[in-house]
């Protein structure tokens, strides 16, 4: 075994990791682009901020709602990158809602956990039920905050960051400004998690790329491996062949299994 040290700019920044990523954000682009054509969004304010809005995808008034948190390490993209998520929930009957937040440096990671808050709230006075929470990357440690509150009914966390303290030495942090103290107390893996006696939900999948770095594999099998644990309906799975980038194929497409649990979660 390798007493090398981790090197953990290499294991975070994903970016660096998939040389094609440019190439894969601009199939989100075009795809959100065709979607927002066919089934234009509700924009739908959650706060005063300019960023604090959602746009949401209705399938029918009646409809359950799940909320998709976009990643990009709380410092980059907005809501309109993500809509051809959509259509593959609507031919379901279920709807969608992204919403946009602010970003770091310009605000605290503390403050986009508030908004996400926000948000669900929002969307759970609307519907009158708790939503499904699921995202990608930082979206995914924002579900997973929301469920260890109660907030939602359960939580697709894909390729999330659970803990926090390994991103302070790496590049990523300049914009977080995270300390050793501020990162271990947003770690969702320290958190409490739902139980029975918790309103909300007590279920967490932890879904990552096979093809994603060593460290994201483990946060998520960690994750899911602590929460399980301490009694939370907790599964892990990795996806073959799919890397951090076309980990999100399978939401554009209604007849996968990705799907299909997302659905099934929601309607409860």
């Amino acid at each position: 075994m390798s007493d090398k040290p981790l090197d953990f700019e290499a294991e975070y920044n994903n970016r660096a990791a998939v040389p094609d990523h440019l190439a894969v954000m601009a199939r989100w682009k075009a795809a959100a682009e065709a979607a927002r054509a066919v089934h234009p969004p509700i924009p739908l304010p959650y706060g005063s901020g300019p960023r604090e809005v959602m746009d949401l995808f209705e399938a029918r008034p009646d409809a359950p709602v799940a909320v998709f948190l976009h990643g990009g390490y709380w410092q980059a993209l907005d809501r309109s990158w993500f809509s051809g998520i959509a259509p593959a929930l609507l031919a379901h009957g279920v709807g969608l809602a992204i919403p946009s937040y602010d970003l770091c440096p310009d605000v605290r990671l503390g403050r986009i956990i508030g908004q996400a808050r926000e948000a669900v709230e929002l969307i759970r006075a609307r519907t009158g039920r708790r939503p499904v929470v699921f995202g990608h990357s930082a979206g995914g440690h924002l579900a997973a905050c929301l469920l260890s509150e109660g907030r939602v009914s359960a939580a697709v966390a894909i390729s999330g960051v659970f803990e926090l303290a390994p991103l302070i030495p790496t590049t990523i942090n300049t914009a977080l400004r995270l300390d050793a103290r501020e990162a271990a107390a947003l770690s969702p893996i320290h958190w409490p998690v739902p139980n029975g006696s918790t309103p909300g939900g007590t279920v967490l999948d932890c879904v990552v790329g096979g093809d994603e770095t060593g460290e994201f594999l483990r946060q998520s099998r960690d994750m899911a491996a602590g929460w399980g644990a301490r009694g939370v309906e907790t599964r892990f799975e990795a996806l073959a062949g799919l890397n951090h980038f076309t980990v999100l194929d399978p939401l554009m497409d209604p007849d996968s299994a990705l799907v299909r649990r997302i659905v099934d979660l929601a309607r409860g």
